[in-house]
């Protein structure tokens, strides 16, 4: 079975803990990549190509491969670099995500793509609007995703970008789009598959547990 029939309508959990956090350590990613697979998960989406390296050798289900990176003069973060497209596919990484929004850039957006292609992987690309979606389907992209929807403005909504899965979906293109992004709830997750989303990336709502222990948290908090 091909990777995309593999993901198709499934769960793809991002095991990314909060940054300098109790669970940001390799052991850790790897437990929370092995609990989410026995939760269901069809693939995982893993940053840094040793935590790549560490879950292909244990886990057999696709994984989405990314780095981050804070670089001067760019606000592109999401696998900004030739050589980090090269050391995620050499680590295992069946799909190589990378930035593919219209900011400043190291690195243009055809060359990554064409080189993860090169190295026999998926090229999959994370944009914040639906014409940055039709740019990358264009170029080459063999899935597009809603991953940066709302983190390239001032003001971060808190929904996901229901409306940027169906209009991407009007222009019946043949790359598949993925939803991701502040997708909180398995309603939210079944809306997103119901309106054309060929699979869901769920992060934070399942593994950043400070970030879900504060929801609730607050929630009570002001209860007399």
């Amino acid at each position: 079975m091909d990777i995309f029939k593999k993901i198709k309508s499934k769960l793809i959990v991002s095991c990314q803990p909060v940054v300098g956090g109790p669970l940001d350590n390799e052991s850790s990613i790897l437990s929370i990549a092995e609990a989410s697979v026995e939760g269901g998960a069809a693939g995982l989406r893993i940053n840094d190509k040793q935590n790549v390296y560490n879950i292909k050798k244990k886990l057999n289900v696709p994984v989405i491969g990314i780095k981050k990176r804070e670089i001067i003069g760019s606000n592109v973060i999401i696998t900004p670099f030739s050589e980090d497209i090269t050391a995620l596919a050499d680590s295992g990484a069946d799909i190589v995500a990378f930035d593919a929004t219209f900011r400043e850039r190291p690195v243009e957006i055809e060359k990554l793509i064409n080189l993860i292609h090169k190295k026999n992987c998926i090229a999959m690309a994370d944009c914040s609007s639906v014409d940055e979606a039709i740019n990358a389907s264009r170029l080459g992209a063999d899935i597009v995703a809603s991953t940066l929807s709302g983190y390239t403005t001032k003001k971060t909504p808190k929904k996901p970008d229901f409306r940027m899965i169906s209009e991407f979906k009007n222009f019946n293109l043949q790359t598949p789009i993925i939803a991701e992004g502040r997708i909180n709830s398995p309603n939210q997750a079944l809306k997103s598959i119901k309106l054309g989303a060929h699979s869901v990336v769920v992060g934070t709502a399942i593994n950043r547990v400070e970030i879900i222990t504060s929801w609730f948290s607050n929630g009570i908090h002001n209860v007399k």
